[in-house]
């Protein structure tokens, strides 16, 4: 404390307040606290999770954008197979539509799913995060939390997928292809697959949303995350 009043006694005397600001700021005395990183971090987090979500939530959020789930390889089996048999003739558009018209249903519930989740992110590892790279924020809470987002993320795509009859739908599209003579049986698990996907949708767009921040200071919308990317800032130049 000594040395603040010292150094601002002795700024405002020889300087003035241009140079104290600078001499203030180099000091490392308007460093952010590992408190403030955290707290700007997650602040950051929130923001790209709910961006995440509204966008994707939104009809054709998933259905007709870069996020869009595509059917697996053994799924694409199911469908070319199936293109002969009466009434599945457009069984990939169909089933297309409604695992993304189900996986948008789901974003609906994310968001406090996800802000749960960034509550884990711990004071030990902030500023490796701040200091990593573009999407190292969204890769912590990816690896950190994926396994418990996914157990909770996985009822709601199922109840999405049922409000669809994507389910049922792909049930009965699996078993008419089972019933080809000599075909190989499938039976691939649509809403293991759906949620994996969802959600890799989701961190991609909040991997985007941090990369703005960390790029573009106009982004940086609090004066929170004003002050904790500027440390990041400083340490890039």
């Amino acid at each position: 404390m000594k040395y603040v009043i010292f150094l601002t006694i002795f700024c405002l005397t020889f300087t003035g307040c241009a140079e104290l600001q600078q001499i203030l700021s180099t000091s490392g005395i308007n460093e952010p606290t590992s408190a403030e990183v955290s707290s700007g971090l997650k602040e950051a987090l929130n923001i790209g999770i709910s961006k995440g979500a509204d966008q994707l939530s939104a009809k054709d959020g998933y259905f007709k954008s870069a996020y869009k789930i595509l059917l697996p390889p053994e799924a694409r089996k199911v469908t070319e197979r199936l293109k002969v048999i009466p009434g599945f003739s457009d069984v990939e558009n169909v089933i297309l539509e409604k695992i993304n018209r189900g996986a948008e249903d789901a974003a609906t519930k994310a968001k406090p799913i996800f802000i749960s989740a960034i509550k884990s992110i711990t004071l030990n590892d902030v500023f490796n995060i701040l200091m990593g790279a573009d999407d190292a924020a969204t890769q912590y809470l990816k690896n950190a939390t994926y396994s418990s987002l996914y157990s909770e993320f996985n009822p709601v795509i199922v109840n999405s997928l049922n409000k669809f009859n994507a389910i049922e739908y792909w049930s009965k599209a699996t078993n008419a292809y089972n019933n080809i003579p000599l075909v190989q049986h499938v039976n691939p698990k649509l809403d293991d697959y759906v949620t994996n996907q969802a959600l890799d949708g989701l961190f991609k767009m909040v991997a985007n949303e941090e990369k703005e921040i960390r790029r573009n200071p106009v982004k940086r919308i609090s004066e929170l995350l004003r002050k904790v990317f500027a440390k990041q800032d400083s340490n890039r130049n």
